[in-house]
């Protein structure tokens, strides 16, 4: 899952990061508004975290933006206030969610879940292709019910590939999704970590369920 943290306050930031970096989610910061007007209305994310006191356009009017522009990225606003009329006007004008400052990463991270699984349209809490199963919640992974050790960042690659079955995802996709963009797009960060998904989940020549897509990237094959 690919969040972007829109906050000021580097202590704040900083410990989002790395909580929900922890948990598995690539995630990237901005400290002002106009930054994050822009990023969000560029590139692609499966949710903002949102301060509403931030430097530039506050997140109220970032939200108000976007949402005039018909983006429906998710949003969790945050505030270190507890103001009723400031809670409403921000789901009115389009927000998924709202914390207050302080609070606990674990509870972020199981909104963001929650609001992943609505912008889905139904409750996900895995996926499963043939005898390979993801359990999004547990972050756990079985094939054929046997357990499979993964990595974080295994794991967040195989998931992302599972999204879509039969779709290809290029290198360059892959590696913005799980590492973000302060890697070289030249590198072979993906090539190595899929190598190591095949050999813990298995590669049959004959019927694989990664596959490559010469001079292109990777796909999961879709269940006839």
């Amino acid at each position: 899952m690919k969040v972007l943290v829109v906050e000021d306050e580097e202590r704040i930031a900083s410990f989002i990061r790395k909580g929900l970096k922890e948990q598995g989610f690539t995630v990237e910061v901005c400290d002002n508004g106009d930054e994050a007007h822009t990023l969000a209305s560029t590139s692609t994310y499966d949710a903002l975290i949102l301060d509403i006191m931030i430097p530039g356009r506050d997140g109220l009017s970032v939200l108000r933006s976007l949402r005039d522009a018909k983006n429906t990225v998710p949003v969790i606003m945050l505030t270190a206030r507890s103001s009723l009329d400031e809670r409403i006007e921000g789901l009115n004008l389009g927000a998924d969610d709202y914390l207050t400052k302080p609070f606990y990463v674990e509870e972020l991270v199981a909104r963001l879940h929650a609001i992943g699984r609505r912008a889905t349209g139904k409750k996900l809490t895995s996926r499963t292709v043939r005898d390979l199963r993801v359990d999004l919640i547990n972050r756990e992974v079985t094939k054929a019910g046997e357990s499979i050790s993964l990595t974080p960042r295994e794991f967040s690659v195989l998931e992302y590939l599972m999204r879509s079955p039969g779709r290809v995802y290029t290198r360059t996709q892959i590696l913005e999704h799980v590492w973000g963009y302060d890697f070289d797009p030249s590198t072979n960060l993906v090539d190595v970590h899929v190598r190591r998904l095949r050999k813990k989940i298995g590669h049959d020549a004959d019927a694989p369920i990664l596959e490559t897509v010469r001079g292109v990237g990777y796909k999961i094959i879709k269940d006839e």
